[in-house]
């Protein structure tokens, strides 16, 4: 497996090579943005390009984890109103911070360990959990992946995913009439919980980003530009990041990345597991 760490005096960064080397540390990437804006997307399509998505997932080295398996259990009346569409999974309290930031800090000391399972059809958390391997990257997105400051501060790399809040709406219109659900239900629930929560509590992290990208999946250059740097650290380039996150977080650039130009594809073999969650909200 590809290094992602190492200490003073190890490997190329300086010194002579240590006899036995510790387990890397996985570079942590934290995808965020509104509801419906593509973060999910963003992860599927650098998965792809690094030709994650071609390698058995337990030998992949690119893994992608969503914040909603970290959603609480609901109670019997929590669970009631979720069905009628009048519980804000969109506020920092729907989810299980301590949880989230154990399974991260076990992540990043590169440990095995087993993420929930949620379903949103009963609001509930399922007795099955899935393994997540030990990997080289890891990829967390989710709404609120910046909210909480112990959370955001593990992250190698912030990366915000900005797009037009009538595009997020569309999308998510489509996507919940797929699911059955009433146009009426959808609308109310925006306007109520998701509207109101993206402005008071996702948009305000947007400052904590280390690069924005407008539009998404559609801005090709700053995909490309990502899975370059990923890249680089999948072949053992330890120091370049290791000098720029050794507090836990990189170079700052807080730039957006321009628009759309003539992208260059950049494909690799790879290793290890990828997660994704299905019926989620967001």
């Amino acid at each position: 497996m590809a290094s992602a760490g190492g200490g003073p005096g190890s490997g190329p960064c300086g010194g002579s090579a240590e006899p036995e080397r510790p387990q890397p540390r996985p570079f942590l990437i934290g995808v965020s943005g509104g509801t419906a804006s593509g973060k999910s997307t963003v992860c599927e399509k650098i998965m792809e390009l690094l030709g994650q998505n071609e390698v058995e997932q337990r030998q992949r080295q690119v893994v992608i984890l969503s914040q909603d398996r970290f959603y609480k259990a609901l109670s019997a009346e929590q669970k009631a109103k979720a069905l009628k569409g009048q519980y804000n999974f969109d506020h920092p309290d729907a989810f299980d911070n301590d949880l989230m930031h154990t399974t991260l800090k076990n992540i990043v000391e590169g440990k095995t360990v087993e993420v929930p399972t949620y379903d949103f059809v009963t609001h509930s958390r399922l007795a099955e959990t899935t393994v997540v391997y030990p990997a080289d990257v890891v990829l967390f997105e989710g709404i609120l992946v910046f909210y909480n400051q112990d959370i955001r501060d593990m992250f190698h790399l912030r990366l915000f995913v900005d797009t037009d809040s009538d595009v997020r709406l569309s999308r998510r219109v489509l996507r919940d009439m797929k699911r059955g659900r009433d146009l009426e239900q959808i609308l109310t629930q925006y306007t109520t919980f998701v509207k109101p929560a993206f402005e008071e509590f996702c948009l305000p992290t947007k400052k904590y980003a280390d690069v924005i990208i407008p539009r998404g999946v559609d801005n090709m250059v700053a995909i490309n530009l990502i899975v370059q740097h990923i890249q680089d650290i999948l072949n053992g380039d330890i120091c370049k990041w290791q000098r720029g996150a050794m507090n836990g977080h990189g170079r700052t650039y807080k730039r957006p990345f321009p628009e759309q130009a003539e992208s260059s594809s950049v494909l690799a073999a790879g290793k290890r597991s990828h997660l994704e969650s299905s019926s989620r909200p967001h």
